[in-house]
């Protein structure tokens, strides 16, 4: 299995790269894993707006040469990996940037006509690591679940990847938020996953 780590925080001291690193850790010691490649976006420097004009139309997206390399590494991937916090109640601008220019029509769905495109990655599966200061059942109870739904629905699901297994965890700025439990948790699964 090929693990893409999608990571997106800008800070390589935050509670959010300390899971990248039991991610990394775990997945050494699976023997179901070859291989993990991790795109950091922020240490990468990618430009998450999205630009139209007369010469680059958005219809053309699957075909900028820009983005071969990122395109690449989607279809790669066995398994993608999402880590980031939760801002305001959803993921980082610069994670839905590179969604809006990778998640593209015709590399990552084609539309049929009806009300449900044709997912075109699938055979893959994805996990999400989100760490938010409020608390874990806030997205349930405030926003109705609406980082899920976006995340599981409306991108991933629609493109064709699926299962999506979530680890939202929260109050994770407070002393009692049992950070080293969380850790833990993120190493061995990541020891133990199969698919």
């Amino acid at each position: 299995m090929n693990l893409l780590v999608i990571f997106t925080h800008p800070n390589h001291e935050s509670l959010s790269y300390a899971f990248l690193q039991e991610v990394l850790e775990g997945s050494r010691e699976n023997s179901a894993i070859q291989e993990v490649r991790v795109l950091d976006l922020y240490a990468e420097g990618f430009d998450p707006v999205l630009t139209f004009h007369k010469e680059k139309r958005r219809r053309d997206m699957h075909r900028d040469p820009a983005f071969a390399r990122y395109r690449e590494q989607l279809l790669w991937a066995d398994k993608l990996v999402f880590i980031y916090p939760i801002w305001w109640g959803r993921p980082p601008a610069m994670l839905m940037g590179y969604i809006d220019q990778m998640f593209s029509s015709e590399f990552a769905y084609r539309d049929k006509g009806g009300l449900v495109p044709e997912g075109l990655l699938k055979g893959k599966s994805a996990v999400i690591i989100s760490v938010m200061k409020g608390p874990a059942h806030y997205p349930l109870l405030w926003l109705n679940n609406a980082h899920k739904v976006l995340m599981r629905r409306a991108l991933l699901g629609y493109v064709g990847i699926r299962p999506v297994k979530f680890f939202e965890f929260g109050s994770m700025e407070s002393r009692k938020g049992r950070h080293a439990a969380k850790l833990a948790r993120i190493r061995k699964y990541f020891r133990t996953v199969a698919r």
